[in-house]
């Protein structure tokens, strides 16, 4: 059983009246991917946070400084990272050395609720290798002041 794409017509003679070949891009499935692409990243991209999150405590005075040093941060879970990358206490001066050979200062950055133990070893062991220590904190609002009150 065979079937002819010329529906009944027979001669063999195909006839194309008024239908050319499209040569127009149809952009109309380009758009809809676009759009629903743009959709995702913007529902996503406030979820995507770079860096670690560590809520550093909340001073009266605060220094601007536009240095760019090395920065040590102590998770809430007594964890260091040099620059977001895992480090060990024993070998944080070294390291620091090694990766920043120009830096006489480091940036201590830890979680208001660490214990202090964790961040005075890291104080104490930076300050022995003859680094310039600066602990990073954030200035206190005027706002949350007046709310104390």
């Amino acid at each position: 059983m065979a079937f002819s794409a010329n529906s009944g017509q027979t001669g063999g003679r195909r006839r194309f009246r008024g239908v050319g070949t499209m040569s127009d891009i149809n952009i109309v499935p380009l758009v809809d991917v676009v759009l629903v692409l743009l959709i995702i990243f913007m529902l996503t991209a406030h979820v995507m946070e770079f860096g670690l999150e560590v809520e550093v405590p909340k001073v009266k005075q605060a220094r601007d400084s536009a240095e760019e040093l090395p920065v040590v941060t102590v998770t809430r879970d007594g964890e260091l990272y040099l620059n977001e990358k895992p480090a060990n206490i024993n070998a944080l001066a070294g390291e620091i050395r090694q990766r920043f050979p120009q830096s006489k200062g480091v940036y201590v950055r830890a979680d208001k609720t660490t214990q202090w133990e964790t961040i005075a070893q890291v104080i104490s062991e930076l300050g022995m290798a003859k680094f310039d220590v600066r602990v990073v904190t954030q200035p206190e609002d005027e706002s949350e002041k007046r709310g104390k009150k």
